[in-house]
């Protein structure tokens, strides 16, 4: 696949994954329950051996589902067996859990920032997030996305006695909200012209860094990656392309001028801090910022998550310019006995024959790129995409981009403490296809590649480094 200087293709190591907000400590203020008063002489308050178990959780109430959510039981025996276990409904109604065996201290404390989980659960080892990366949907082929980022998701939180299946007796339970909008983002719909969109904006006046968010080929309006990032002081535009209003149903055709007129109106926007946006996408979306970049002006940055530097899916159109969708051959789609299929190498090389006219000009564009790639991604070859692309970009005398490769992760890489899609339906290829990834990996690699795309837009799009503010 050729090499590349070990500034431009980065490994995220674990040291790096482990550069994240530290673990809040949860402090008894948050407990859901507490034992009742003693009175004068009867024991003392740190006395816990008659107190009933209680859950404590920091934030006591309500988190952002991008942060870290700390998780403690206390009031167990010494050394007690126990089982927790998570639960969330989707707005459809589906179920996701995650269940994990632990062992309390001589104390009767069970700290799952310092516990590690015991073999026999949805994972092991010390994993404080892993109630939440881990849940599955008890559906197959179900994606966790949210639909209505005006409401939290509602967590469950229950302990069970004993490692026993099916579970023993519940000795306490919590609810919890993961939400997505922080206070004072204001949620804007857009309907200007053609433009079908959601536009975020932080509080305060502004102006903000801009960014036009994409997602792949699933079509419709996601509004949480693009909500999630406006809370870190970005104006976000969550934009629909297909599948939305009445935008076209199928993606047989798309039109250039239509991101064109996204783009125009965010650096017309009054809250918009020019001179130049920054786009994010991921897979097809991901694909669209590397032509957006190529062909329209006011594009300063462009990252993307296991994206395609050719053209894939569909035709793509600006002015005279037709852009052909990269050939495939499904006899190269591997199905297995369960029926999902493996797609990864179904598309053909976009560097031989035919395949060239579909390989999108990037060296046109004048931005910076961060390509973000899960190196056990099964939709497509993400890596050899990212590698090709800054191949030519440095042929045609450009800046090198920034690539960070994840080992063990998969396609779908959403922001931090989404659970892995391991499988789901694809679109346009009409069955359950495998994404790939290993769950604790592909969880770590959303931490941090979260933290990189905010790095790569406060570089490109502010000049400081996040956490910086200027002065007056």
């Amino acid at each position: 696949m050729g090499q590349v200087a070990a500034r431009s293709l980065r490994r995220a190591s674990p040291q790096a994954w482990q550069k994240q907000p530290p673990w809040p400590s949860p402090t008894p203020a948050g407990a859901r329950r507490r034992s009742p008063p003693q009175p004068p002489g009867t024991g003392s308050a740190r006395d816990l051996s008659a107190a009933a178990p209680a859950i404590r959780l920091s934030p006591a109430a309500r988190s952002l589902f991008d942060e870290p959510l700390a998780i403690a039981v206390q009031g167990l025996g010494p050394r007690q067996h126990v089982t927790l276990r998570a639960s969330l409904r989707d707005e459809t109604g589906e179920l996701f859990q995650a269940c994990a065996r632990y062992q309390a201290g001589d104390d009767g404390e069970l700290d799952l920032a310092r516990c590690p989980a015991l073999p026999g659960g949805s994972f092991s080892g010390l994993e404080p997030m892993g109630l939440l990366w881990a849940l599955q949907p008890q559906t197959p082929f179900w994606r966790l996305v949210k639909r209505d980022v005006q409401s939290p998701f509602l967590l469950q939180l229950e302990v069970f006695e004993g490692h026993r299946e099916p579970p023993g007796r519940l000795l306490a339970q919590a609810q919890h909200e993961r939400a997505f909008l922080r206070d004072g983002v204001r949620r804007v719909p857009v309907r200007e012209g053609r433009i079908r969109a959601t536009l975020f904006l932080p509080p305060g006046n502004g102006p903000f860094p801009g960014i036009i968010d994409l997602y792949g080929t699933g079509g419709g309006l996601p509004e949480y990656r693009a909500c999630l990032l406006a809370n870190h002081g970005f104006a976000v535009l969550a934009l629909a392309f297909y599948g939305y209003e009445d935008l076209p149903k199928e993606m047989k055709e798309l039109h250039l001028e239509y991101f064109e007129a996204a783009v125009n109106y965010m650096l017309q926007h009054t809250q918009v801090k020019g001179p130049g946006i920054g786009l994010l996408g991921i897979s097809k979306g991901g694909e669209l910022c590397v032509s957006m970049a190529s062909f329209l002006k006011g594009i300063t940055a462009t990252a993307l998550i296991n994206g395609s530097v050719a053209n894939v899916g569909s035709v793509l159109r600006y002015k005279d310019i037709t852009i052909p969708p990269l050939g495939f051959n499904t006899k190269r789609i591997k199905v297995n006995e369960s029926g999902i299929a493996d797609i990864v190498d179904a598309l053909n090389n976009p560097l031989e024959g035919p395949g060239r006219q579909s390989f999108i000009p990037l060296e046109k564009a004048e931005c910076r790129f961060l390509f973000i790639v899960g190196q056990d991604d099964r939709n497509w070859k993400s890596e050899f995409f990212a590698v090709e692309g800054s191949k030519h970009l440095q042929a045609h005398g450009k800046e090198k981009p920034e690539i960070v490769c994840y080992p063990g992760a998969g396609h779908y890489i959403e922001p931090p403490f989404f659970p892995m899609c391991a499988a789901s339906m694809h679109v346009l290829v009409g069955k359950p296809v495998v994404w790939g990834g290993e769950a604790k990996a592909h969880c770590k690699a959303q931490i941090d590649a979260w933290q990189q795309i905010q790095a790569f837009f406060h570089k490109h799009l502010t000049g400081k480094p996040p956490g910086t503010s200027s002065k007056l």
